[in-house]
């Protein structure tokens, strides 16, 4: 590990581990962060990343794909099972279908190599933001039918029982809560999660949907809550909807 510290910017202290082999990409990258007071830790495989996320709270995980011992996908796929930190896939392959692929395993955000240093950092802070519950203007409660949203602890509840939601699919439940009964299109659905920062994809809706789906859905196959209308976008029901 090489665990290196900065002053911390205006957002607070945000603590990053970048799981990456290739030694001289690493460096680099670690050393534009720290510049912009963010604390990097470094990791070279894949069981290496695990071991660490276990072991500490990092705020954002950088994860390539192309990782030795254990890839990215399966990485991915084992944190979350056991934790919601916010992952940012970076990889070589920037294809739609690696890139959905991705986000099908667990991933918040995709960032396909060479990548701009800029919007890496602008992804980050984004994804601290959302984290951090700072994505919107109200902190206030959202309740739609048996749904409940708290967005100071980023916490959801679905007729009491808690939902295990990372924090790209709080923000999207948040937006589809707040406007229960709307229809919204895949383009509105991005500009209003995403903020200023990130550059998203329309597929990438549909593959949190889904995952949303997977969560508050008896039959996620045949849902009742967050409702796909056909040409036009997704609509979260309200209890007299449903």
């Amino acid at each position: 590990m090489e665990p290196t510290t900065h002053s911390p910017t205006d957002e607070g202290t945000i603590q990053v581990l970048l799981v990456e082999d290739d030694e001289r990409l690493a460096r680099l990258t670690s050393r534009y962060l720290q510049e912009h007071g963010i604390i990097v830790t470094i990791a070279r495989t894949g069981p290496e990343g695990l071991a660490e996320a276990s072991r500490h709270a990092y705020d954002v995980l950088l994860l390539d794909l192309m990782l030795p011992g254990r890839d990215g996908m399966e990485v991915c796929r084992e944190l979350r099972t056991r934790s919601d930190v916010p992952i940012i896939m970076v990889t070589a392959r920037g294809e739609e279908a690696d890139r959905v692929l991705g986000l099908e395993s667990g991933a918040d955000d995709y960032l396909a190599k060479p990548y701009s240093s800029r919007e890496l950092l602008a992804r980050i802070r984004a994804q601290v933001r959302r984290a951090r519950g700072r994505t919107g203007p109200s902190s206030q409660p959202i309740q739609a039918g048996k749904l409940s949203l708290d967005p100071r602890s980023l916490s959801a509840t679905l007729d009491g029982k808690v939902l295990p939601l990372t924090s790209y699919e709080f923000a999207l439940l948040r937006v589809l809560a707040e406007r229960a009964g709307r229809v919204l299109s895949r383009e509105q659905l991005l500009d209003l999660v995403k903020g200023n920062a990130d550059e998203v994809f329309d597929r990438s809706v549909d593959v949190h949907i889904f995952r949303i789906r997977q969560k508050i859905e008896e039959d996620p196959r045949n849902p009742k809550l967050l409702k796909t209308v056909r040409g036009a976008g997704y609509l979260l029901a309200t209890g007299d909807e449903t």
